[in-house]
C-alpha cells in the first residue's frame, strides 16, 4: 500500500510539473507573441511616419518649383505651358537614389537602409485651369449658361448621357441651398456621385473637370482637346486636335495669340487665360506591401504658393 501511495505520489508531482513547464511555455509564447506584434506595430507606424514626411517632401518640391517657375516669369504677362519645368513629372525612382544624391551626405547615415532600396517615389503636378471647373456652373444662385453650353459639348465628346449633366446643375443648385433634405456640396471630383452622377460618368470626365474654391479661367495653353473642343464657342473637334499639336510647337502667350492661330475672333477674355493660379499635386510611394499617394490642392498667387487640401491613403 506504501509502494502504491509512493507512486500516485510521485505521479502527481510529475504531472504538477507538466502542467507547470506547459503553463509557463504558454506563457512565454504569449509575451514573444506580444512582443513581436509590438514590434511589428512599431515598424509598421515607423514606415507610415517616414511615408508621411517623404510625401510632404514631394508637397515640398512642387511648391519650390512653382514658385521658381514664377519668378522666372515675365510678372507683367505671365504663362503657362506644358514645357515648363513643373509640367515634367518625377518618374518613379528608388529612394535611396535621392538620398545618396543629397549634398551633406544624411542619406548614408538613416536606420533603415533596406527600407530605402525597396521604396520608389514618383509625382506629377497637373494644371487644373487646363480642365472645364464645376464651380463655374453656378452663377450666385443661378446656373451659368455659358458653363453649361461649355459642359453640355464635354458630355457629349465624352458619350455621357445628358441626363447626367442635368443630375450633376440641379444637384449643385440643392447644395447650394444648404437645408436639411439638401446633398452636401461636394469638394473634389470624385464627390460628385453625391449629387446622382454614376461611377462611370465621374471617371470618364474626371481627367476633363476641376472642383475649384472659385471660378476660374481655362488656360489655353494646357487643356486637353477635349476641354478646348467644349469651352470654345464654335471651335470644331479637328480644330481642336490642330491647335493642340500646334500648340506642342509654341505655346501661345495671349488670349488674342490663339484667336489669330484658330482664324476667328470671338472673345475669350472672359472665359480662358494663358496662365494658372491652381495645380494639383500628386505624390506616391510604392512600397513592397502597400502603395500610398497624397494628392494636394496649390493655390499659386504670384511667387506665394499655399496648400488648399491635401488628402492620402493607401492603394493596395
Amino acid at each position: 500500500m506504501k509502494h502504491m501511495a509512493g507512486s500516485s505520489q510521485r505521479g502527481a508531482a510529475l504531472l504538477a510539473a507538466m502542467l507547470t513547464v506547459a503553463l509557463v511555455a504558454t506563457f512565454a509564447a504569449g509575451a514573444l507573441w506580444q512582443q513581436w506584434k509590438s514590434i511589428e506595430v512599431e515598424g509598421a507606424e515607423r514606415q507610415r511616419t517616414q511615408a508621411r514626411w517623404l510625401l510632404t517632401g514631394a508637397l515640398d518640391w512642387a511648391r519650390v518649383i512653382l514658385r521658381e517657375d514664377a519668378r522666372a516669369g515675365d510678372a507683367s504677362a505671365p504663362t503657362d505651358h506644358l514645357a515648363e519645368p513643373w509640367a515634367v513629372p518625377l518618374q518613379e525612382a528608388r529612394l535611396s537614389s535621392f538620398l545618396a544624391a543629397l549634398p551633406d551626405g544624411t542619406g548614408n547615415t538613416i536606420d533603415d537602409e533596406k527600407f530605402a532600396r525597396h521604396v520608389l517615389l514618383s509625382g506629377a503636378v497637373s494644371d487644373l485651369q487646363g480642365r472645364l471647373n464645376v464651380t463655374n456652373l453656378i452663377q450666385g444662385e443661378q446656373l451659368d449658361g455659358k458653363a453649361m453650353l461649355a459642359f453640355e459639348r464635354l458630355f457629349d465628346a465624352l458619350s455621357i448621357p445628358p441626363a447626367q449633366l442635368n443630375l450633376l446643375a440641379q444637384g449643385l443648385l440643392a447644395a447650394q441651398k444648404q437645408t436639411s433634405n439638401s446633398p452636401l456640396m461636394p469638394q473634389r471630383v470624385s464627390q460628385l456621385s453625391w449629387l446622382g452622377l454614376s461611377p462611370q460618368a465621374v471617371q470618364a470626365l474626371s481627367p476633363h473637370i476641376a472642383l475649384l474654391p472659385t471660378r476660374t479661367a481655362v488656360n489655353l495653353n494646357t487643356a486637353s482637346v477635349q476641354v478646348l473642343y467644349a469651352s470654345v464657342p464654335g471651335l470644331s473637334m479637328s480644330d481642336a486636335q490642330r491647335l493642340v499639336q500646334q500648340r506642342e510647337r509654341q505655346h501661345w502667350t495671349s488670349v488674342d495669340a490663339f484667336q489669330k492661330a484658330w482664324g476667328r475672333p470671338i472673345n475669350l477674355t472672359d472665359t480662358h487665360s494663358v496662365n494658372t493660379q491652381y495645380f494639383e499635386v500628386l505624390g506616391r510611394l510604392r512600397m513592397p506591401q502597400t502603395t500610398l499617394q497624397e494628392r494636394s490642392l496649390v493655390q499659386r498667387d504670384n511667387q506665394e504658393v499655399k496648400v488648399i487640401w491635401r488628402e492620402s491613403g493607401s492603394l493596395q
